[in-house]
């Protein structure tokens, strides 16, 4: 057997991104949504002067936490990601317009995405990690990013980047520095090496 029935694996999130990186992995595990408020974190974190990785840490024990209590005798796995570039902080856009001034200002800059994942069990943090990949964009054409957007749509609000690398959005960029794993929402080698580590995988 390679995951063990005990503990259950729960993922506090309705991503279907992070659920989808877990799959691919093989694992079995539950996906129920722990509702924090984000925005209030991160406000707070920014008012705070907590950094980038920080408060991508922050609201993935926020999730892992609220899960937890609910769910005391599960492993809990939480995830978060934030997005600079050149001490700029991004959100999910709201709207195309909002993703296209978003891919504009990105064009031909280096950006930064912290994600963290956290696990927790039995009312307490067991676990964490933060990775940060780095990509750079191409400084494409206005006529490439009204033909991306056209393309891809909505789907790219559900993006902190405003773009998705596991498809036609891997043509924004010239360089990629990180795992792709983290770049969708989940470091999932340190994971994997955490679950081995605490029985819940086959070694």
């Amino acid at each position: 057997m390679i995951q063990a029935a005990d503990p259950p694996l729960f993922l506090a999130s309705a991503s279907a991104g992070r659920a989808a990186v877990l799959q691919s992995a093989g694992l079995a595990f539950t996906a129920e949504p722990a509702r924090v408020d984000e925005d209030a974190l991160k406000e707070s974190a920014l008012a705070e002067g907590i950094g980038v990785a920080d408060t991508a840490l922050l609201l993935a024990d926020a999730k892992a936490r609220r899960l937890s209590h609910r769910r005391p005798q599960a492993l809990v796995v939480a995830g978060d990601q934030m997005l600079v570039c050149e001490d700029r902080r991004f959100d999910k856009p709201d709207s195309l317009a909002a993703a296209r001034a978003q891919l504009t200002f990105l064009r031909g800059r280096t950006h930064a995405l912290p994600t963290a994942v956290v696990c927790w069990r039995d009312g307490g943090r067991i676990w964490h990690h933060v990775a940060t990949p780095r990509l750079t964009m191409r400084r494409f054409t206005d006529a490439f990013l009204d033909a991306y957007l056209a393309l891809e749509g909505e789907a790219l609000l559900g993006s902190v980047g405003a773009y998705r690398v596991e498809g036609p959005g891997l043509q924004l960029f010239e360089r990629i520095e990180g795992a792709q794993d983290a770049i969708l929402g989940l470091p999932m080698l340190p994971l994997l090496g955490f679950l081995r580590q605490h029985g819940v995988l086959a070694a």
